[in-house]
């Protein structure tokens, strides 16, 4: 039996890291920035929970631990998504 290649991811969703303005999460091979300014939910979360995701249908991303869901549509396009939190002065 003969392992992948080092530093190729082997999951459908990975967080790669994580820095104290958000973290970067991989899926199905694309990776996207969440900033904690639009995505605050993960902010003040235990890095286990955070690492914690997992992708179903191909589309949608589930956070059991924060009991977060989000498409993978409105991550790749924030803008498009008026239901977003804003956060106040």
């Amino acid at each position: 039996m003969k392992s992948l290649t080092l530093g190729k991811s082997t999951s459908a969703v990975e967080v790669v890291s994580i820095s104290k303005r958000g973290f970067w999460l991989q899926v199905q091979g694309d990776e996207h920035f969440l900033s904690f300014k639009l995505f605050p939910w993960f902010k003040d979360a235990k890095v286990a929970a955070v690492l914690k995701v997992k992708l179903l249908h191909h589309e949608h991303l589930y956070w059991p631990d924060l009991d977060v869901d989000l498409e993978l549509e409105s991550i790749k396009h924030p803008e498009k998504y008026s239901l977003t939190y804003r956060p106040t002065a």
